[in-house]
């Protein structure tokens, strides 16, 4: 039935050609002849009972899959990656150590905690995590998004308290209450981002990231950016004002800064300045020489050492009213279980804060994987965080994610595993166990400055603006509407907005699609766009109708209305003109026309009818011409429209619901009433799966008025139409020629050809 032939030209810059010659294929043709269904041979008892079969080689897997260590740990070469990974662990401990206290302020929480954080989730991380590369710990956006929780939940306003002497003196906030009532709301909103993370990983749910696009994760975070800031100022400036949350948070927050303003503390501007501005220097040199440095210059932890023995030796705190971190308990917390009472009011917030910081940390883990050859696992992944959440909060600590600046220090420095991240875990614990107390006298701006430097790549990210307006609107709106939304609406409310919108431009894409009528190029089985292609060429009588989109209950209007539009061929206005031009003959004739279905010639009226014979009508009923029907199956005079067939171009569509199927068969009813037959072109098996499904194939369409290229159809039609066919606009001729018997296959049928 058919053959392949390649033959490359002789000479070297001779392009590769192929040549097929076979008979016009339908659908009907194609099950008949060609393609059969395999049968099952499995029963549906038989799959389940495979799929949770126990054997030694599944349990293995389930243990390498769950403990993604036992994979490289047994055969971990210590003598090629035990250096490096020692160094990197140790510079990206000296990062943690600084943002693990600046972060906590973030998180509206003591500092100690961010410390604790920057421990526990290290440590199980290494055991259960599929990425080598990635830094998890504490992180500006989510600390934020915790914070902006715990202040909603045990405000300031809850903690004002009368003198105990009696005296008439105003109220006195507890901070102590007020900050253990916050350590409560964070550990309990990070045990349930726990839960859903983990149960979202059990459920193999690691796609969900998808839904969470570029546009949207780098506007969202540039918004996060702008909160972090400006909550810090009030750090920066040394001025006592409240911390808001919520919409419009970000307004309220700087209007209270401003009005303040007067109070600033010049001590504590000048020392917070100063640290930027060493930042800043250390990191554009760490940039400038990163490929002469052997490890970055530890930029934070110089600030931190250097501005917490500044602030002990001149007294900053006690002289000149500076704000310190303040007392850090020595050693570590025991287990305690969360207060679950305030889980009800979490729910909402813990689905954000745990989609936010998977996605975080699958999109650095995939960058990684890519860059150094390896693979993650998302599902994976879920777990793994979430087992990092889940039993840490039992220790007071908050969610987590992985942070890019870390993660860029441990793999700049060498890092080939996560025996790197144990090990900076480590020196975290360290600090808390035997040397915490040293940084009480650590300033609060320090801290600020150190949150606001590493804050200066999420703002970069602002250059996407120009470029996404050069190469795609849309995108640029995402972006857009995730920064707007996130910075005025707060991150909870504006990351639902910005999911929102994403979802709608998708509709938007599929219900607002590129239609084209497609025309032939000479010499090749391509169909191009007839307005953007001088060389696209239609035939006469035949339009090919093309739809950048699958058909469903939300475009199916929207494609019918486009067919008609762009064929330039209305079934109900040439059933309009049919019965105007029959009023007018039977008014010239004076008597009305019969309304039987078969007619001959009245050569008295010279009126001429075409006959139909039965054959005819039958074969023109099959293929969607003739509806059985209709009122009119007569043929009145000249054809109403130059056009007989219109081949829609299923290509590009995926799917089709019940609603789409109707709106098909209704137009082909429609069309077959004024003799103008709609054929398919292009149709994947999967679509012709779901149209067998739908019961599509039953009535006036049939099998064979489905073709699997467009060209099939094209031939078909040329073939099959009674009406003559003009040359083709372009002065070539394309024609289906008979093809003799073959004496290798002896088959007998049309060769698909192009002559020029």
């Amino acid at each position: 039935m058919e053959q392949e032939e390649a033959a490359a030209g002789e000479e070297a810059d001779s392009q590769t050609t192929y040549r097929i010659e076979r008979p016009v294929y339908d659908e009907a043709f194609i099950r008949a002849q060609l393609l059969t269904h395999k049968e099952s041979s499995t029963t549906l008892r038989q799959r389940l009972a495979h799929q949770f079969r126990c054997s030694s080689q599944k349990a293995k897997a389930a243990a390498l899959s769950f403990l993604p260590i036992l994979t490289w740990l047994p055969s971990y070469p210590v003598k090629q990656y035990l250096f490096s990974d020692v160094v990197s662990g140790l510079s990206t401990g000296v990062v943690q150590l600084p943002q693990g206290l600046a972060y906590a302020m973030l998180a509206a929480v003591p500092p100690v905690y961010g410390l604790y954080s920057s421990f526990y989730p290290v440590l199980l991380y290494t055991f259960f995590g599929t990425s080598r590369h990635i830094s998890v710990g504490t992180f500006a956006v989510i600390s934020l998004m915790i914070g902006a929780v715990a202040v909603r939940e045990a405000p300031d306003s809850m903690f004002y308290v009368l003198p105990a002497n009696g005296s008439n003196a105003s109220a006195v906030l507890d901070v102590e209450a007020r900050d253990a009532r916050r350590v409560q709301v964070a550990v309990v909103l990070t045990t349930l981002v726990g839960i859903i993370q983990f149960a979202f990983g059990l459920l193999r749910f690691g796609f969900v990231a998808i839904y969470l696009t570029e546009p949207l994760v780098r506007g969202f975070t540039t918004a996060a950016a702008v909160h972090v800031v400006v909550s810090q100022l009030k750090y920066l400036l040394g001025v006592k004002t409240q911390r808001f949350s919520g919409p419009l948070s970000v307004i309220y927050s700087v209007k209270a800064v401003l009005s303040d303003i007067t109070s600033t503390n010049v001590s504590t501007v000048i020392l917070g300045l100063a640290c930027m501005v060493f930042l800043y220097t250390v990191k554009d040199l760490n940039e400038r020489f990163k490929k002469k440095l052997p490890i970055p210059i530890p930029g934070e932890i110089i600030v931190v050492i250097v501005s917490t023995g500044v602030s002990y030796g001149l007294s900053l705190s006690g002289d000149y009213k500076v704000d310190v971190v303040g007392k850090i308990p020595t050693g570590l917390l025991p287990p305690a279980v969360p207060e679950f009472s305030l889980l009800p009011s979490l729910v909402t917030d813990s689905f954000a804060v745990a989609i936010v910081g998977f996605s975080m940390g699958i999109s650095l883990a995939k960058t990684f994987a890519l860059k150094h050859g390896y693979s993650v696992d998302g599902n994976q992944e879920l777990i793994a965080l979430g087992l990092c959440n889940f039993i840490s909060s039992f220790f007071q600590t908050f969610a987590i994610t992985c942070s890019m600046s870390r993660s860029l220090v441990q793999e700049s420095t060498g890092g080939k595993t996560q025996i790197a991240g144990l090990l900076a875990s480590l020196m975290v614990l360290l600090v808390v166990l035997a040397i915490g107390f040293v940084f009480q006298p650590l300033p609060q701006t320090a801290l600020a400055a150190i949150i606001m430097v590493n804050l200066l790549g999420m703002f970069k990210q602002c250059r996407d603006i120009p470029a996404l307006w050069r190469t795609s609107k849309i995108e640029l709106a995402i972006w857009l509407v995730a920064f707007v939304a996130s910075v005025l609406l707060g991150l909870d409310y504006g990351l639902l907005v910005a999911i929102a919108f994403a979802i709608l431009t998708v509709i938007y894409r599929t219900q607002s699609p590129k239609s084209a009528i497609l025309g032939h190029v000479p010499g090749t089985g391509l169909y191009c766009d007839v307005d953007e292609y001088e060389e696209a060429a239609e035939y006469d009588g035949i339009k090919i109708f093309h739809f950048n989109s699958s058909i469903y209950f939300a475009n199916s209007d929207l494609y019918v209305n486009a067919l008609k539009e762009k064929t330039g061929v209305d079934p109900e206005a040439l059933q309009a003109a049919r019965k105007t031009q029959k009023k007018r003959m039977e008014k010239a004739n004076g008597t009305p026309t019969p309304s039987l279905k078969t007619c001959g010639s009245n050569k008295q009226q010279e009126i001429t009818h075409e006959v139909l014979s039965h054959e005819l009508v039958a074969d023109k009923e099959r293929n969607g011409q003739l509806d059985s029907h209709s009122e009119e199956a007569v043929f009145l005079g000249p054809p109403l429209t130059a056009v007989h067939s219109i081949i829609l171009d299923w290509t590009p569509a995926t799917f089709i619901d019940s609603v789409g199927a109707k709106a098909i068969k209704q137009v082909i009813k429609e069309y077959a009433a004024v003799d103008v037959q709609v054929v398919t072109g292009g149709c994947s098996r999967s679509l012709l799966s779901e149209l067998d499904t739908l019961q599509f194939f039953n009535g006036v369409v049939t099998p064979t008025m489905v073709f699997p290229t467009v060209h099939d159809a094209v031939l078909r039609c040329r073939r099959s139409n009674p009406r003559p066919t003009a040359t083709p606009t372009d002065g070539t001729i394309r024609q289906v020629t008979p093809l003799t018997e073959d004496s290798r296959s002896g088959t007998v049928g049309a060769m698909i050809t192009h002559i020029d």
